[in-house]
């Protein structure tokens, strides 16, 4: 049986790069779990992944924290804004196919924008809580 957490992010991947907003802000489906060398920008990679046992006396469950980030080198935080918002809008309270598992709920945590340690990029992070239970 697949993992909850690998289930829970290759759904997340399948929603993002079928989601005509996301596409839209991204200017395709660029969204990576490893960024390919010489990436177009913008573009998401999932970052930190958490799952903790979130069992009950009858059912196996997990609370998971699943980060994106969201990298662009537009002027300013307009696009990095653009493109959270679109991933909020494709998975907050989504309901998502996990294979093994059952989504109980998905939603979102937070989200913040920067500039990148580099000066010319913005880097722009969004957390996601959710629950799962074993099928």
């Amino acid at each position: 049986m697949t993992s909850a957490g690998l289930a829970l992010r290759a759904a997340i991947h399948a929603k993002l790069t079928a989601d005509a907003g996301v596409i839209a802000a991204l200017g395709g489906a660029r969204v990576y779990d490893d960024v390919p060398n010489r990436s177009a920008f913008p573009y998401l990679v999932f970052a930190d992944a958490t799952a903790r046992d979130w069992s009950t006396a009858s059912d196996t469950g997990h609370e998971h924290f699943v980060t994106l980030h969201a990298w662009s080198r537009a002027s300013g935080r307009k696009e990095t804004d653009v493109i959270m918002a679109a991933v909020h809008t494709a998975l907050h309270d989504q309901p998502l196919a996990l294979a093994g598992h059952r989504l109980i709920n998905l939603r979102h945590d937070f989200s913040d924008a920067r500039r990148g340690g580099d000066g010319e990029s913005y880097q722009g992070v969004i957390r996601f809580r959710a629950v799962t239970e074993a099928v």
